[in-house]
């Protein structure tokens, strides 16, 4: 699932056709990229690149809108002919697993991509069933984004690093008519997060069979801190961070801090200018110095077509994209994350995005059950958080919605 971004626009580029070289028949290999999932420039730049390196390959690269690619790409992944490569959401890669139309990259991952040093919260959805198929492509995730000049009025000289120390912060912030933070009541990715870093999940696999776990002691924690940290703020119980849009509740500069991508700033600045060169990140913090909070992690991993007819070409699109030279072009183009951490330092002169890369290094990503879409489109989730933050008994409410989100994960259901 992609994280909403404020980027930059992208168009149908054609690739630009080599003589081939030697007696090598020349081919075309397709991909498909996701709509300001890249600039127009970059994948000029990527295709000539890649042409000049592999002669007897032409690149067709097709931009694809977000809005029914679900139903496109199965029905891709079905036809005889179709896309090479396919850029997908990292939560997606199960259900197309799961259609039986996707190659196995796991000797590829593990001889030639360094899979080692991976995302965890792209790597982990683009595995299944103990294989590979989807190789991390780029990153996003949320981080704290805070009013520097709420900050220095509260005395605060330096973003909190556990915590703990993060609602004692808040705390001193909520005064003065200033809310210490914005947090919507049904944010479950942020919670998430926290329950992540409890050690629990939202859903456990046991032999094949996914269960609700909302109601486990180390979820319920992280539902607790949840409660608290919203309370230090007048965020709606019953509604989510898009209702309304937080970037402008923030915008009105009496919020000190709120949890969303950085490039939410850039909409906060569109509605308040004299926000400008104010405003900071930082990574959420973990319940320990040493280390940030869990994250939900968004972005796109690579995928091949099952019913390609050059696999090898496929792959080695793939190679290029996902190797350390457009990685690191990517990442400083679009103000991604980098598919390895040992390329964040590719984005440490960006604050955001180098707050994002912290992050990321503990990202996680939804439950790699192919059925899980079915969860999030009447999510128990959302009903659950209302219902705690209203009073209800967290135990009970997370019982409900564990017993919720069963029902939907079970692939034996109609």
């Amino acid at each position: 699932m992609s994280l909403s971004l404020v980027l930059a626009a992208t168009a149908l580029l054609p690739g630009c056709g080599v003589l081939p070289g030697g007696d090598e028949e020349q081919r075309t290999i397709t991909v498909w990229f996701m709509k300001d999932s890249a600039s127009a420039d970059f994948i000029k730049r990527f295709t000539e690149d890649f042409e000049q390196q592999h002669g007897d390959i032409d690149l067709e690269i097709r931009i694809q809108e977000w809005t029914g690619i679900g139903d496109k790409v199965k029905a891709a992944l079905k036809a005889e002919d179709g896309p090479d490569v396919i850029e997908v959401g990292n939560t997606q890669v199960a259900q197309y697993v799961d259609e039986g139309g996707l190659h196995d990259l796991t000797l590829e991952s593990a001889r030639d991509l360094g899979m080692k040093d991976w995302l965890p919260g792209l790597a982990e959805p683009g595995r299944y069933n103990g294989s590979q198929y989807g190789v991390p492509w780029y990153a996003a995730n949320r981080v704290v984004i805070y009013n520097k000049d709420l900050f220095a009025q509260a005395g605060i000289e330096q973003p909190p690093k556990t915590r703990a120390q993060w609602l004692t912060d808040t705390q001193r912030l909520n005064s003065g008519g200033n809310q210490g933070i914005y947090l919507a009541g049904q944010d479950w990715y942020t919670l998430s997060g926290f329950i992540w870093d409890e050690g629990g999940d939202l859903a456990k696999e046991t032999n094949g069979v996914w269960r609700g776990s909302l109601h486990s002691p180390a979820a319920l924690r992280g539902m607790e801190f949840y409660r608290q940290l919203q309370a230090l703020g007048s965020g709606p119980r019953d509604a989510d961070e898009e209702h309304p849009p937080q970037a402008g509740v923030f915008a009105r500069g009496d919020v000190a801090q709120i949890v969303a991508v950085p490039g939410t700033v850039r909409a906060i600045e569109e509605k308040n200018p004299k926000l400008k060169g104010k405003l900071g990140y930082f990574p959420i913090p973990g319940k320990t110095a040493g280390k940030p909070g869990a994250v939900f992690t968004g972005g796109s991993d690579l995928v091949v077509r099952g019913k390609t007819g050059d696999r090898k070409g496929a792959v080695a699109v793939i190679e290029a994209l996902a190797g350390k030279k457009w990685q690191t072009e990517l990442a400083r183009t679009m103000n991604y994350v980098p598919n390895k951490t040992t390329l964040a330092s590719a984005v440490s002169d960006e604050p955001g995005v180098a707050a994002m890369a912290a992050g990321a290094a503990r990202g996680r990503a939804t439950p790699a059950s192919p059925k899980w879409a079915a969860v999030e489109a009447d999510n128990p989730i959302k009903a659950y958080m209302s219902k705690v933050l209203g009073g209800g008994e967290a135990a009970v409410e997370a019982g409900v919605a564990s017993r919720r989100i069963t029902k939907e994960l079970d692939v034996s259901g109609p």
